[in-house]
């Protein structure tokens, strides 16, 4: 199973540009993960594989699929979520209609190999749909299933659905598209990813039923950050972590510990740990940052909150990064986007694509990308991290100056031996490097100051440890940075 070459070329899917591989899972002996926009959910087991087309929403063709990670397994069962369109109807104008667009959550019996759709939702509308199932956690407590949907027009928030009658109930209706349980509770991350980002982390107690309400805290570097638009929640040491752009959020207030910002990764462009998962591996997280997951195709594109620039600037790779506080570590390198992430006998299955997610106005009739599963050896997170380089024009952090912020990196060192940052200038000026790790609780940043000169320099940063942030104290519309991790 493992040896087996898994590469998707384009094929027949009307949606927003590609879609990718999502939902890996390996449960009772089955792998199990979606293709989209090819709506495929496919089922490997014993050298056999069985593909499921949706067509119990409605009829074929079908398009979509899941493009968040929406599984959860309870005893025998894989309960996959996300949204097809059943029939899909495509437009020559590059517009798909969404009369046909569901929600849903289905089943599969490991046991006897067979599917069952649980629950759906659909509004029927040409242009808006119902909140597409982002996660699905499953209350112990409860014996339920938590779905969370925060994409969509109406129809949005945290659900609980009976995982036998398939009964929902909403249980917030405010916008959520992510969540973990930490202990004897269930954190949401609540706001809009194609503006604001994370507004706050709402917080179920599963045994009470009680909701309470938590605010992001100050970044430990002691600067501004702005729209944290979030991935995946994960869970450990009894702390909750929301990955997010620009950062991690990280803590529990409930063991006397707020929530703080940790900069990771801000370059104020949407590389983001967006439409991934994170996966829990020998006691720490692993989850990837993406370079270029959602991305407006034509500079004059009316999409809202999908700008060109910030979409389209392309400052590193791809990295997958493995958390085990105080430290963050790079353990891979990649393309455009990691999709997908699960653990299978040793071994690391990391779903890729070439391509990102576009704008309303810019569907295709097929889906644009080159989607595949890259096999890792599980100890890649005991190695040597690869060599990375990333590499930021300066007027992005130059144009929010204005807004209080500006501060850019979070770079995590661990690992490398000779890392550096070169910097081209159009004038004199002065770099403060904020010097800090991820520790638990948090801490504050060490910072240091530099005088730095128009043209070419480079600093060694060698003589730093954990993750270092930094930040010019004039703006520098032409300058450029280029950070070579080796």
């Amino acid at each position: 199973m493992i040896m087996r070459s898994y590469r998707f070329p384009g094929r027949y899917g009307p949606e927003w540009g590609s879609g990718g591989i999502f939902g890996l899972k390996y449960h009772n002996g089955t792998l199990y993960f979606t293709l989209a926009f090819e709506a495929e959910a496919h089922f490997v087991r014993d050298g056999r594989e069985k593909v499921y087309d949706f067509t119990l929403l409605g009829d074929a063709p079908t398009s979509g699929g899941d493009t968040y990670n929406a599984v959860e397994t309870v005893d025998e069962f894989i309960y996959f979520g996300g949204w097809v369109h059943a029939p899909a109807v495509y437009r020559e104008d590059r517009r798909i209609l969404f009369h046909n667009k569901y929600s849903h959550v289905h089943v599969y019996d490991t046991e006897n190999d067979s599917i069952r759709l649980l629950w759906k939702d659909s509004i029927h509308h040409e242009t808006d749909w119902a909140g597409e199932v982002s996660d699905i956690i499953y209350d112990p407590a409860n014996d339920r299933l938590l779905i969370a949907r925060e994409d969509g027009h109406t129809n949005l928030g945290v659900y609980a659905v009976d995982r036998r009658t398939g009964k929902a109930e909403a249980l917030i209706h405010e916008p959520s598209l992510k969540g973990t349980i930490v202990h004897d509770t269930a954190f949401f991350g609540i706001g809009s990813n194609f503006t604001e980002g994370l507004r706050e982390i709402r917080a179920l107690d599963l045994i009470g039923g009680k909701w309470e309400a938590f605010r992001p805290g100050e970044s430990v570097d002691g600067r501004p950050y702005i729209r944290p638009e979030y991935g995946p929640l994960a869970s450990a040491y009894n702390r909750a972590f929301a990955f997010v752009r620009g950062g991690i959020i990280a803590g529990n207030p409930f063991m006397g510990e707020d929530f703080r910002f940790f900069r990771l990764f801000e370059f104020y462009t949407f590389y983001a740990p967006f439409r991934v998962n994170a996966i829990n591996v020998g006691g720490g997280i692993l989850t990837a940052y993406n370079a270029h997951h959602d991305a407006a195709y034509r500079r004059d594109s009316p999409d809202a909150g999908i700008e060109w620039t910030s979409t389209n600037t392309i400052t590193g790779p791809s990295v997958l990064i493995y958390v085990a506080p105080p430290m963050v570590k790079i353990v891979g390198a990649f393309g455009a986007r990691v999709t997908s992430i699960e653990k299978m006998d040793g071994k690391l299955l990391v779903a890729t694509n070439t391509t990102p997610n576009t704008g309303a106005t810019e569907a295709t009739p097929f889906d644009t990308g080159g989607r595949d599963v890259v096999v890792l050896d599980e100890k890649v997170v005991q190695e040597k991290p690869p060599a990375v380089s990333f590499s930021l024009p300066l007027a992005l952090p130059s144009m929010v100056k204005n807004l209080g912020a500006g501060t850019f990196g979070g770079i995590p060192l661990d690992g490398y031996r000779e890392p550096r940052m070169v910097l081209y200038l159009s004038g004199d000026n002065r770099l403060t490097v904020h010097e800090y790790d991820l520790a638990l609780p948090a801490g504050d940043a060490v910072s240091e100051t530099f005088d730095v000169r128009a043209g070419k320099n480079v600093l060694d940063l060698s003589s730093f440890s954990g993750i270092v942030s930094f930040e010019l104290e004039k703006p520098d519309m032409k300058g450029k940075i280029r950070i070579e991790l080796v």
